[in-house]
């Protein structure tokens, strides 16, 4: 499978290491409020899963943006959801999808004028991950849109031993 920075992958085979150690699902509203939660969600798993501050804080920022397109262009999930999964392999491959209910619109890194106020959410996932892509779900239901990020070797501390991540989100969960 050729997936680095290939950002059309219709026949990927999803993602599904041979042992998960660490994987979280959940569904949140088609809303652009929702990337404050996606993040927030990801922040408390990226600390439990000791996957250091700049892998956490860029996966965090791939993320809102794919939440926030899948809010912004895309049709919803039925319950009007969309749905965010997040897993890490035993190699340290932190994996990061986002599913909607568009299956036609699939997206690509747009270049962005200086002055365009938006459009540059893909070239941002196409720049900092070590991975991207999107996989259109069968029977025509929907697509996801992924990247992969190589987190380093956890310390050697427990994590009742370090701080908790910052808040960063307030007023917006």
């Amino acid at each position: 499978m050729t997936t680095h920075r290939h950002p059309v992958d219709a026949s990927a085979a999803p993602f599904v290491p041979m042992r998960y150690p660490h994987e979280a699902t959940w569904s949140l509203p088609h809303h652009p409020r929702s990337a404050g939660e996606a993040r927030a969600q990801l922040r408390e798993h990226a600390y439990i899963w000791r996957l250091g501050d700049e892998v956490a804080t860029t996966a965090q920022l791939l993320l809102s943006e794919l939440v926030t397109n899948a809010c912004r262009h895309a049709r919803p999930l039925p319950g009007d959801r969309v749905t965010v999964r997040c897993a890490l392999s035993p190699t340290r491959t932190l994996r990061v999808e986002v599913t909607d209910g568009d299956p036609l619109e699939l997206p690509y890194p747009r270049r962005a004028s200086p002055t365009d106020i938006s459009g540059r959410g893909l070239a941002l996932v196409a720049t900092l991950a070590d991975a991207w892509g999107v996989r259109a779900l069968p029977g025509t239901t929907g697509k996801t849109v992924w990247f992969e990020l190589t987190a380093p070797p956890p310390e050697h501390e427990s994590p009742a031993a370090r701080p908790r991540p910052a808040e960063t989100d307030e007023g917006h969960r």
